[in-house]
């Protein structure tokens, strides 16, 4: 979401749509700047908030004047600026906005992406957008939207369906937008942050929750399966079921070339050495002599060891017995 950056993940075709549109954009770098440029009638926009850590500056930037446009808060940063929010529980929220807000219904329907959704503590009046994917509220004087998901802000998201004017219509609601998006800590951390700081909210009840479906079907399991039990396993397997069993996958799978080339293979391994002709012996050699040897034609004994696949399954028939018989005939001669 940096607005000067060109990556699928930065904002600078937003700031340059809005920029275009008569937005003046101004972009922060840091808190003292936003507190520099912030006035009543402007809009602070706010991302990448995993770099917020210290509560000091949290706190300077929840007293930040004008409205706030929070993208994607950490629960750190959430719990700072607007406390009146709690995550929600995780659903499959809808593309479309249904709810009275006029940004959203302009936009239409829009492509989030994972995105948090959120709920109103007590009795707080939420407008609530995409099933909570968007939500708006007002505090003190100032309107607050937060969203859930940067994705739709990006410059790789814009473009699907209705990112780009929800975008717009959001970021570019008052005439003078403040844009921070900080890019590394800034300040002194009041509290260390824990590595459960980075850690989505609900992920641990998350994994509570797998550990125990885990455990209760290793449970069922267990059951099912009963103590191991020592036993002979059978290993005799005949050849002629091996040999039917490859045949038959030959046969499902139509591979009458390659059904043809173990029968032409398997024939010339065994006749060979009987002939005293050396494997590398060129096809019209082994043609020429299996021929005198058998007294069978020459090209009859090239063409069913050397020739073409067949090409139905009654062709292959003809060719297992045609090599049978040229096997036949050299053996006895």
């Amino acid at each position: 979401m940096d607005p000067s950056s060109t990556s699928s993940s930065g904002g600078r075709a937003l700031a340059t749509l809005l920029r275009d549109h008569g937005v003046e954009v101004v972009v922060a770098d840091t808190i003292a700047a936003v507190e520099s440029a912030a006035r009543p009638d402007s809009l602070l926009l706010v991302a990448q908030t995993q770099y917020l850590v210290d509560n000091a500056m949290l706190d300077r930037l929840a007293k930040a004047p004008g409205d706030l446009l929070l993208v994607e808060p950490t629960a750190r940063t959430r719990t700072a600026l607007t406390p009146q929010l709690r995550i929600g529980a995780a659903s499959r929220f809808n593309s479309q906005p249904n709810c009275p807000l006029r940004e959203a219904n302009r936009a239409g329907s829009v492509q989030w992406g994972p995105s948090d959704t959120y709920r109103a503590r007590g009795d707080l009046a939420l407008t609530s957008c995409y099933d909570g994917a968007l939500v708006r509220y007002r505090s003190d004087g100032r309107t607050i939207t937060v969203v859930g998901s940067s994705n739709f802000m990006t410059n790789g998201g814009l473009l699907a369906a209705g990112n780009a004017a929800l975008a717009m219509n959001l970021a570019g609601a008052r005439p003078r937008l403040i844009w921070y998006a900080p890019d590394h800590i800034e300040g002194e951390k009041s509290s260390p942050a824990s590595l459960s700081d980075l850690v989505p909210e609900n992920v641990d009840w998350i994994v509570w929750q797998l550990w125990l479906v885990v455990l209760l079907v290793a449970l069922w399991k267990g059951r099912r399966v009963g103590p191991l039990v020592a036993e002979e396993l059978p290993v005799v397997v005949r050849a002629s079921e091996t040999v039917e069993g490859r045949g038959r996958l030959y046969r499902s799978r139509r591979a009458r070339d390659r059904a043809a080339d173990a029968l032409r293979t398997a024939t010339l391994q065994r006749l060979l050495p009987r002939l005293g002709v050396g494997a590398g012996a060129p096809g019209p050699v082994v043609a020429s002599t299996i021929a005198q040897r058998s007294g069978a034609d020459p090209q009859f004994v090239a063409y069913h060891l050397f020739g073409p696949p067949p090409a139905t399954d009654n062709d292959l028939l003809q060719l297992a017995r045609a090599l049978d018989d040229i096997e036949r005939q050299v053996t006895h001669s």
